[in-house]
């Protein structure tokens, strides 16, 4: 999905995942058919209006798209879509559920869901899951695990973002530098952004920002991290791998191959991208409508898999649509749920470009949407993505994040110092969660 690019004073990106199933056997995703036969039978006497809210405006048409489709086939269910900008979203929603007025279905967050969970906000899906047959196996791992809380599912995965190595293909072929490809290791990545660098032309080769999921949360899993524990418990900060992956990313700006943190707060890395400032830059899916419809780079530039470290793999987030745990209308809701899981609405997401959808299978026509662009990258990399690193209190922690990795990327301290000082303030955070 599309976000707004935000400053360096706000590193941390919220991003999450979702999703639901429908009624389905085995690996089979459900169909329009069986949701409309379930839906319609879960609902039969009185009509129940539902309220649905979302956050974002760039994919408002496709979720009232998908909400007249589930009301035409379930006769007895209305649904209305209700939006609130996402600065205020959160803040509506904690205001709703102390009044025990929580929209009946909603969009949840990575950084939020242990919140909303913990605090019985949600319903959990398990029995419903298990009554239709709905199987997680059709969904990303990772996103399924953002979503289960204490060995309880109360989110499925509506949809997700990768980070790829997005590159200028004009700059590459002035340098005679072949593109980006799966082969490419973090010693490429080095070789190419010094080879690509000018500093006569104001050129950089690679845009190094102390951004989590766009950049540090990616290296930290490839090189063998971590920026928690699994067990919530923990901070990776302190570790040696963490540590080494961070002077990774730092070392570009001291060689100067990167611009430097004030630069980029001054401007921004995608809007160097787009005037041609920039050759290489890691960043997500949601770009993608950004870049193309951008008059420089709609057929100048192009988008790779990430290069690889120790490992191969990077960090996956996305959206979850959730049940509120007091809504008078639990049956209904779990059918809408349900069918926003399923292959009609996940098939409407696609083709308004909206995001790209969970479930397995119904990717192609992001993948299609605009052909300039290797978009399948962003879906094969889910494969072997691990999930974006939460807690209960996340935001809490990751405003310590934000203002040591800021002060490591402006070199007001060095990696390793800000990275201990990091692990210290989150493991306090963390014990008294």
């Amino acid at each position: 999905m599309k976000k707004k690019l935000l400053s360096i004073s706000m590193v941390a990106a919220l991003m999450a995942l979702a999703g639901c199933s429908g009624q389905s056997a085995g690996n089979t995703a459900p169909t329009a058919d069986s949701n409309a036969q379930t839906g319609n039978q879960a609902a039969s006497g009185e009509k129940v209006d539902l309220t649905y809210a979302v956050w974002d405006k760039n994919q408002l048409p496709a979720m009232e798209e998908i909400a007249k489709k589930f009301n035409e086939s379930h006769g007895n269910i209305n649904v209305k879509v209700e939006l609130t900008p996402y600065k205020q979203y959160f803040t509506k929603m904690d205001a709703a559920a102390q009044g025990d007025s929580l929209p009946d279905v909603f969009w949840m967050n990575g950084p939020n869901i242990v919140k909303y969970a913990s605090n019985d906000m949600l319903l959990p899906l398990d029995d419903q899951i298990k009554a239709d047959g709905v199987d997680l196996n059709n969904y990303p791992k990772a996103l399924v695990d953002i979503y289960t809380v204490d060995g309880k599912t109360y989110g499925l995965p509506k949809d997700f973002d990768t980070i790829g190595l997005w590159y200028n293909k004009k700059m590459f072929d002035d340098a005679k530098i072949p593109y980006p490809d799966a082969s490419w290791d973090w010693a490429k990545l080095k070789e190419a952004a010094a080879k690509l660098t000018d500093k006569n032309k104001g050129v950089w080769g690679f845009a190094s920002r102390p951004w989590g999921q766009e950049n540090f949360y990616n290296v930290i899993a490839q090189n063998g991290g971590y920026v928690i524990s699994d067990d919530k418990k923990t901070s990776g900060y302190d570790k040696p791998e963490t540590i080494e992956a961070l002077k990774f990313l730092v070392d570009f700006i001291k060689d100067g191959t990167s611009p430097t943190a004030q630069q980029m707060d001054e401007t921004s890395a995608p809007q160097l991208f787009e005037s041609g400032k920039l050759a290489m830059l890691y960043d997500g899916a949601w770009m993608v409508s950004e870049f193309a419809q951008n008059e420089y780079t709609k057929d100048k530039v192009n988008v790779a898999v990430l290069p690889k470290g120790k490992e191969n793999t990077s960090v996956i987030h996305g959206l979850a649509n959730v049940v509120a745990a007091k809504t008078k209308h639990p049956k209904e809701a779990w059918e809408f749920v349900k069918y926003l899981g399923g292959k009609e609405a996940a098939e409407i997401q696609a083709s308004k470009g909206a995001a790209i959808p969970a479930l397995n299978g119904t990717q192609e026509a992001f993948i299609k949407s605009y052909p300039n662009f290797d978009l399948k990258i962003f879906v094969d990399q889910a494969a072997t993505a691990k999930p974006y690193p939460i807690s209960k209190n996340t935001s809490k922690w990751v405003q310590a994040e934000t203002e040591y990795m800021t002060k490591a990327w402006s070199g007001e301290m060095t990696v390793e110092a800000a990275a201990k000082e990091l692990a210290q303030k989150m493991n306090e955070m963390l014990s008294q969660e």
